[in-house]
């Protein structure tokens, strides 16, 4: 009777073990890691540029600083990351093109400013 009692745990685990193998198993599945992989790179490919030969893009970068807690790019760019005065690390992106440092009493923000040649 007291070796009934120490295969119970054993019996157990090994009904749960199998029990979470045939839920790993992917099978027919149509969320496998390789077809999310598959779908994410034919979709990355769909979406490629395609150039005529000899034709390359470069991008160009400035810095705009402004005083305050708000510096914005030139029409055609986009911000591509922001700077804040005091140590600040707290800012976000408004419609695209403008650096909004979130910290009070900013003295100066910069906007890293980008767009495709």
């Amino acid at each position: 009777m007291l070796t009934f009692y120490r295969m119970k745990p054993t019996i157990c685990f090994l009904l749960i073990f199998i029990s979470v193998l045939q839920l790993m198993s992917p099978g027919n599945a149509q969320c496998s890691l390789d077809y999310v992989v598959d779908t994410k790179i034919k979709d990355a490919i769909s979406r490629i540029e395609y150039l005529p030969l000899g034709v390359k893009k470069n991008i160009a970068c400035i810095s705009v600083k402004n005083s305050g807690s708000l510096a914005s790019c030139p029409a055609g760019m986009v911000v591509t990351g922001c700077a804040c005065g005091y140590g600040c690390g707290s800012w976000d992106v408004q419609n695209g093109n403008t650096c909004h440092c979130q910290c009070s009493g900013m003295d100066w923000t910069t906007a890293r400013c980008c767009h495709l040649v």
